[in-house]
């Protein structure tokens, strides 16, 4: 068995954004790779025709794209970007060595890439805008023609950027989604931005993480006349935004055929005390913008019916958090308020999945036992899962369909493969066994898993408090797990309403490669088993999912193929939340642990991270309710820690602030527990730039050998 080396990270690449052509001949697609001597993320756009007859093209000569969308016709592709250099040139893992040999050649490519870093983080476990260090430049609108060829032009000039756009039927106008200060707004955002002066605010989300502080500028949807590239953007006024998450969510404008814009907005009376978001309609000549919901969900990714008559979404109840996200259809006004087509399914669409309409029927992914699979939804509530040709040993991590109904385009996570793009006639998606038209489109990680042995995983089940669980089990491809003895990684998923289900990883193959298998258990509070499950940890956090995991545990450990003393912790967000109520009520657990971004103390933590409203529906205040808080809370156990921890987490997560990693340190410390507090200043809620994504699986390694029994019996 040969150790992945932790630098080969720069030669990994993960696909983001997926946009397949009107007709379906082609997919454009996203690619995150890693620059080593800028130390940053590079996103780029590629695009590749979907029948697999050649390679993925790069398009963009200078990094940085998001956001792809393909005008009517199929010839001009637009996209989001605030560019940079070329990342062609820019990528890749080369070995430090041989950098030194290269001399002034290494050095001179540094000084480079320094000046035009951009400091844009690769988000891995929560979602949330990447910022950009460059202050000069702000992300615009692009487009490629791609039957003249040439390089993109742009198409927008907002001092702001553009947040989202969208085409027009016809193809000669664009909507955009801009924030437009006013004078006194604009001077105010000079003086923090330039000057570095005071944050004054009066707004109730008065943060966001990822976004940083809120201030007051208003977002408004503007037409942008392609034919006349001169002519000022026009505002929609009574299109505007608002809401306690815009920053993250945006306004998800969307043009119908008919000719209207649908958009989310929330314009309650106090729209920063609640996560709810309505759809509008607006003319793109301006007037009065319809409100088509009700004011009581939380609507996003709306997609106009091919005829323009009606939009379907997907929406949650803010104030039921154990409910499952289900797909709606808006046919009238408000006060007809839409229809549920998936209310019976008790499935919850998956997480970042929207909706697709192909001949009258609606494609989305939901959470299905531990399995995000796809399924059919027609506009009279029937659901049908198809697409069984995936089976269960890999998960579906994107989805996009031809305006004309012919081709798919799925991103397929395979343990040992990578994870990639697939094309698939419409037609088949009924298949049970991959169709001739399946065709595999990337191998965007083929030098990776051609040199480095990638895990192979197998779910796993066991029994806690009545409830038949599963997980899923990774080990290096040399290791059998039945063998038995073998060090463990208990890694718990964030959330916690979420699940694990077979995926390709690099972290996962940093541990197993050194002889470690990695756990990663469904416990209840988590999602894809229905609204049942889930609530069984709602307002009740290091309860369910404590029983669950250890019981996990135990049933590998009962089995002879784990030895119960070299267990070790490992998870971010809530997986960091769940390892210290672990480490607090089952202290004999783990030999080391290492919580990552997590909150240990809600009730310190309401008010200065940014889900003041998601606490509120799930404990209520903590001063109406303080034995809910206090009895969900780890720091009050802190007397039981035994076990070794080391504790990280990022200056500017306003999601889990640092403050609680502090917390959780400390009171190991003041009992004499070996513990060690990692901070990295700038970090948001994310695991972050690829050099500290490497540090943080140095220092999670050497945690876990350092505080391995059998480590110390060697020596």
């Amino acid at each position: 068995m040969s150790e992945l080396p932790l630098d080969a990270y720069y030669d990994l690449t993960q696909i983001g954004e997926v946009a397949v052509s009107p007709t379906g001949d082609r997919v454009a697609f996203t690619a995150t790779e890693y620059d080593q001597a800028a130390d940053e993320a590079v996103s780029s756009l590629f695009v590749a025709p979907t029948d697999g007859s050649r390679e993925p093209h790069r398009l963009t000569s200078a990094s940085g794209a998001s956001a792809p969308a393909w005008g009517p016709e199929g010839d001009r592709l637009a996209f989001v970007a605030a560019r940079d250099r070329d990342a062609e040139k820019r990528v890749g893992w080369r070995d430090r060595d041989e950098e030194e040999a290269d001399g002034e050649e290494a050095d001179g490519d540094d000084a480079e890439a320094e000046d035009d870093a951009d400091d844009a983080d690769a988000e891995t476990e929560d979602d949330g805008p990447l910022e950009n260090g460059d202050e000069e430049s702000k992300p615009q609108v692009w487009i490629f023609d791609l039957a003249l060829g040439g390089d993109a032009h742009q198409v927008t000039e907002r001092d702001e950027g553009v947040a989202g756009f969208d085409w027009s039927p016809d193809g000669d106008r664009l909507v955009i989604e801009s924030r437009d200060p006013t004078d006194e707004e604009s001077e105010y955002l000079d003086q923090v931005r330039e000057e570095g002066g005071p944050i004054e605010t009066t707004r109730l989300q008065h943060k966001v993480n990822g976004a940083g502080w809120t201030d007051d500028v208003t977002r408004y949807l503007f037409v942008v006349d392609l034919d006349d590239p001169e002519s000022d953007p026009r505002r929609l006024d009574d299109a505007y935004g608002g809401g306690a998450f815009e920053d993250l969510a945006g306004m998800d404008p969307t043009w119908g055929e008919a000719g209207r814009i649908a958009f989310t907005s929330c314009r309650l009376d106090r729209p920063d005390d609640t996560s709810v978001r309505d759809v509008y309609a607006v003319s793109p000549d301006g007037g009065d913008a319809e409100q088509l919901t009700g004011g009581d969900l939380t609507h996003g990714e709306p997609a106009w019916r091919p005829d323009g008559d009606g939009v379907a979404t997907v929406a949650g109840d803010p104030e039921d958090p154990p409910a499952p996200a289900e797909v709606y259809l808006i046919e009238g006004g408000a006060d007809e308020g839409p229809t549920s087509l998936t209310g019976d399914l008790d499935r919850t669409v998956a997480r970042g999945s929207g909706v697709d309409w192909v001949d009258g029927a609606i494609y989305t992914r939901i959470a299905d036992e531990s399995h995000t699979r796809l399924v059919r939804v027609g506009t009279d509530g029937t659901v049908e899962r198809v697409f069984e040709a995936q089976g269960r040993d890999r998960a579906m991590t994107g989805f996009d369909v031809a305006d004309d109904g012919s081709t798919a385009v799925t991103v397929l996570s395979t343990p040992t493969d990578g994870t990639d793009l697939y094309a698939v006639d419409v037609d088949d998606l009924d298949a049970a066994t991959e169709p001739d038209s399946f065709r595999r489109l990337t191998s965007v990680n083929e030098s990776l898993v051609d040199e480095f042995a990638m895990p192979e995983a197998r779910r796993v089940e066991w029994e806690s408090d009545g409830w038949m669980l599963d997980g899923v089990l990774y080990h290096d491809p040399d290791v059998d797990p039945e063998d038995g003895d073998h060090p463990l990684v208990v890694a718990i998923h964030g959330g916690p309403m979420s699940y694990d289900e077979p995926v390709f990883s690099f972290g996962h193959a940093a541990l197993t490669s050194r002889g470690y298998l990695v756990f990663r258990p469904n416990y209840r509070g988590g999602t894809s088993r229905g609204r049942e499950f889930t609530a069984e940890l709602t307002g009740k956090w290091g309860t369910a999912e404590v029983d669950d995991i250890a019981a996990g545990v135990e049933s590998l450990a009962d089995r002879g193929w784990v030895d119960p003393d070299r267990v070790f912790g490992h998870g971010f967000s809530y997986g960091g939340i769940a390892q210290g109520f672990l480490v607090t009520r089952e202290p004999d657990l783990f030999a080391a642990a290492a919580p990552e971004h997590g909150i240990y103390d809600i009730r310190s933590a309401f008010g200065t991270d940014d889900t003041h409203n998601w606490m509120e529906a799930e404990f209520g205040l903590p001063w109406e309710n303080p034995e809910a808080f206090d009895a969900s809370t780890a720091i009050l156990d802190a007397g039981n820690i035994e076990t070794p921890l080391l504790v990280m987490a990022g200056g500017e997560d306003w999601r889990c602030p640092p403050s609680q990693s502090e917390q959780l340190y400390v009171a190991a410390r003041k009992q004499g527990i070996d513990a060690e507090l990692v901070v990295y200043p700038d970090e948001h809620h994310n695991i972050g730039d690829p050099d500290r994504a490497i540090h943080r699986l140095e220092k999670i390694l050497g945690w876990y050998e350092t505080h391995d029994p059998a480590v110390g019996a060697d020596d």
